[in-house]
């Protein structure tokens, strides 16, 4: 099936094809026609398998240039998260000639007021500036025809719990609900399942694909030798672009400090360093000039970075899900990637849970201090 069976536009198919997008990925396929059809979907899919086209193609036909407000509004849990959706959109919006605003904090809410004044169709979000724009009666929500909760595992279960009910609250009360993740669990569905009404589930499992071209070790140390390790690690390595994943923003900053006593040419993202600050260290990360990013996994959530070789799991992640979701920033594209997991005694019961979820033992890396 294609996008013109798929009842996307001729102009939105072209624009497609320049950016070299000529086949739906599955996701788009089981996705787009019940979206388009106006039915409610629950989707989970991996980061890299197009799930934001997913929600963005369909939404955008079904939008009315002929009624200037919004009809659209997309919450994420990240600013990056948000800039992300909000470029996708932006291609897409100047072909259909709709108008896009982008509202998260770190941004001069000022320019977004004047902004809504304008013909704005889509409303690209986080919870915290979404919730102080409504506080403030600065959106007319009327005319609303589409809500979209991505990384809805975020969203509901991990931190925006309160902010998404608040919001949905103050929505029509008859609108189509989309709801994406990378990962869902039985209680993130649960929890989707409050908003959305006889919702069409899909699941995308594409694990063993896209972890096939991953080589996968493990660092079995000690809290007290796991930075020595760590760096150890790197040195051998040398990696071209790597992402090194701590659990807090309290571990991410004691890292940092011993990284730039080591000389390391490191920056580090967490929900605590500025938009501005982040916004350029992304930047500056993509464009290859940062060899090391240190990330805790909300901050990182989303980002779909090319040239990624190698990432290191400093801490390991509290499930396996989140685990398949971070080294799934490697080996993209067909390219062969590298991941090291560094488990202290304490860890060895997720280790177990992380083995059991990918279905097999992950080779031990012998680290000689």
């Amino acid at each position: 099936m294609d996008f013109k069976q798929l009842g996307i536009d001729e102009d939105i198919i072209t624009l497609l094809k320049k950016q070299g997008i000529t086949i739906p990925t599955e996701i788009q396929m089981e996705a787009i026609l019940p979206i388009k059809e106006g039915k409610d979907v629950i989707g989970e899919a991996q980061t890299g398998t197009g799930k934001t086209l997913a929600f963005l193609l369909p939404i955008f036909e079904n939008i009315s240039t002929s009624v200037n407000s919004p009809q659209v509004l997309i919450i994420s849990p990240t600013r990056e998260l948000a800039i992300q959706i909000t470029d996708e959109a932006n291609k897409l919006a100047s072909v259909k000639g709709l108008g896009v605003l982008a509202a998260y904090g770190g941004k001069d809410i000022g320019s977004q007021l004047k902004k809504l004044k304008k013909n704005i169709h889509v409303i690209i979000a986080t919870p915290g500036r979404l919730l102080d724009h409504m506080n403030r009666e600065s959106i007319d929500f009327s005319k609303l025809k589409s809500f979209v909760i991505d990384e809805a595992d975020q969203m509901l279960l991990m931190g925006f719990k309160n902010e998404v009910e608040k919001i949905a609250l103050k929505l029509p009360k008859k609108r189509q609900t989309l709801c994406f993740s990378a990962t869902m669990d039985s209680d993130v569905k649960k929890l989707a399942c409050r908003y959305t009404n006889n919702p069409l589930v899909i699941s995308i499992k594409n694990n063993d694909i896209t972890l096939e071209n991953i080589r996968q070790f493990v660092v079995e140390t000690t809290d007290r030798w796991k930075q020595d390790s760590l760096f150890k690690a790197l040195d051998e390595d040398n990696p071209f672009m790597a992402i090194i994943f701590c659990r807090t923003k309290r571990r991410a900053d004691v890292l940092e400090e011993a990284m730039h006593k080591r000389g390391y040419n490191y920056a580090k993202i967490h929900s605590d360093i500025l938009q501005s600050k982040r916004e350029r260290i992304l930047k500056s990360f993509r464009n290859a000039d940062i060899q090391y990013l240190i990330a805790t996994d909300v901050a990182s959530r989303g980002l779909d970075i090319t040239g990624v070789t190698h990432i290191y799991n400093y801490d390991t992640p509290e499930t396996s899900d989140t685990y398949i979701h971070r080294i799934g920033r490697t080996g993209r594209a067909g390219e062969n990637g590298y991941t090291c997991l560094f488990v202290a005694p304490k860890d060895m019961r997720l280790l177990n849970e992380i083995e059991s979820k990918i279905g097999f033992s992950i080779p031990r890396r012998n680290i000689t201090l």
